[in-house]
């Protein structure tokens, strides 16, 4: 039997953990290659692992997330506001499966953007397709794909990954197209997929900050609805840092 071919042919029908733990395998002596019946379940659970380690990178990689941030290396404290158990609970994934929202307050440097990306790390970890925004770039996302007439696509394309994360909510004035795609994405989202927004206002400041008080009501509504809320206190974690 010419294993090289095998692997060559494992390669070409895109087996490669098969063909990488075959490999492995015909590099053992004789007496420690497994029965043929651990050696298929073997190269299965290989291709498996493969193949889940492939998607979480292609997922990580397509996120866009600001940070690459992992739920151990948030700082819980009662000084912050936030305890181990509520991050805990927040990247199992849970609240994706129950459709929630999580909106995160706090003043500027607090850890929003982490916590956030954090969250969107251990989501893709789990198999959800994330994508992230700064409200800037999801505002100039709106605005060009309405230029284009491509902005049914892009809404389609939004609903298709499980967690979507709005970082900055709030910094800058929100214009016309953007509050509707907002409430576009939000209507699409309800009850199906799951939202992650920060913001160094407090949410009961989103209304006015909306300032169109129909589509206020609407957005704030969807939002609200079934949502963790997370209001992270203390000092900028970026003065912290620099000294």
């Amino acid at each position: 039997m010419n294993t090289d071919q095998t692997i060559e042919q494992l390669k070409t029908l895109r087996l490669a953990g098969m063909a990488r733990r075959y490999e492995a395998v015909t590099a053992l002596p004789l007496h420690e290659v497994q029965n043929v019946h651990e050696l298929m379940g073997s190269m299965v659970q290989a291709e498996i692992e493969h193949r889940d380690f492939s998607r979480t990178q292609k997922y990580l990689k397509a996120s866009r997330l600001r940070y690459s941030a992992l739920p151990e290396e948030i700082t819980c404290n009662a000084e912050r506001g936030i305890t181990r158990e509520q991050v805990l609970r927040l990247s199992d994934g849970s609240f994706i499966q129950k459709a929630e929202n999580v909106l995160i307050t706090g003043a500027t440097g607090c850890g929003k953007s982490f916590l956030a990306c954090a969250l969107g790390r251990s989501a893709c970890l789990l198999g959800y397709r994330t994508m992230y925004f700064n409200m800037n770039r999801f505002m100039d996302m709106v605005t060009q794909s309405k230029l284009e007439g491509t902005y049914i696509k892009w809404l389609k394309s939004l609903s298709n990954h499980k967690l979507l994360i709005l970082d900055d909510f709030g910094l800058k004035g929100i214009d016309a197209n953007s509050r509707l795609a907002l409430l576009d994405i939000l209507e699409d989202r309800y009850g199906v997929s799951s939202v992650v927004i920060t913001s160094q206002l407090p949410v009961e400041a989103w209304y006015n900050f909306i300032d169109e008080p129909t589509l206020a009501d609407a957005i704030m509504d969807r939002l609200t609805a079934s949502a963790h809320r997370m209001e992270l206190q203390g000092k900028s974690l970026r003065k912290k840092k620099n000294h």
